[in-house]
């Protein structure tokens, strides 16, 4: 299973619609959460529309949160959007079967069986998680809160009996027109993810949209620009941070 995890304060303003990035990820298998921080007021409420936007395209789920509940809120819509996706299957697989495309119809005790398998399946199927955390500089005073959430998030995803492996991203980079920049590549280390916020600098415009491409690219081929291998790994399968040599 493969999810693209968005934090942002909404709101983006350069490239492509973000909506149909998140489309795109679907038609691919790629279901897109997003996590909104938003603000009060006019421009919280623009944030808030395209938060709900990029997720319904997505085939995922929104939330908006504050700070303080913003480990708790990532961590919910991972194990939610997981079920989501095995229940489609099975789903899909009843209707083919049976003629029926719902658990509900079904009696108790074969309803029963059918959602312990899969709670056994969101259990143990293998899980990809790219979390793509918006750096431009209205994100600046929340993150401390993302860096703990993703720490969190990592102890959470290292708890399940199935294979589960993050990566980072953040966008926009530090150059003219690179969109995302890949902070930690596929990793199942819970270390790894603790040095990628030491040099981080927020900036500037908000390239939502092609900052999902980037990702969606990396999906597809493993590597964003050339720059790291199928694995986003180093010879011990340890995930690698980006950001040692990231300079402002």
């Amino acid at each position: 299973m493969k999810q693209i995890m968005l934090i942002t304060d909404g709101c983006s303003n350069v490239g492509e619609s973000p909506v149909m990035a998140a489309a795109l990820a679907r038609q691919e298998g790629i279901t897109v959460n997003v996590v909104g921080i938003v603000d009060y007021g006019a421009i919280g409420e623009l944030g808030s529309i395209e938060i709900e936007e990029i997720a319904r395209a997505g085939g995922g789920m929104s939330r908006l949160t504050g700070t303080e509940k913003l480990a708790q809120t990532m961590q919910m819509l991972t194990r939610k959007t997981v079920v989501q996706t095995i229940q489609q299957a099975v789903n899909k697989e009843l209707k083919h079967i049976l003629g029926e495309s719902s658990v509900e119809v079904l009696p108790p005790e074969q309803r029963a069986e059918v959602v312990e398998v899969i709670d056994e399946l969101s259990e143990n199927s293998p899980l990809q998680v790219a979390l793509l955390i918006d750096a431009s500089a209205s994100m600046k005073p929340k993150l401390a809160a993302v860096e703990e959430a993703i720490r969190d998030m990592m102890l959470s995803l290292g708890a399940r009996q199935g294979s589960s492996q993050l990566a980072v991203f953040h966008f926009p980079g530090a150059h003219s027109g690179e969109e995302a920049v890949l902070d930690l590549g596929w990793t199942s280390n819970l270390d790894s993810a603790r040095s990628i916020f030491q040099r981080l600098t927020m900036r500037g415009a908000t390239p939502t949209g092609p900052a999902l491409l980037k990702v969606i690219e990396f999906f597809r081929y493993g590597k964003l620009n050339g720059h790291r291998g199928i694995h986003g790994t180093d010879e011990k399968g340890e995930g690698e941070a980006m950001l040692g040599d990231y300079v402002v």
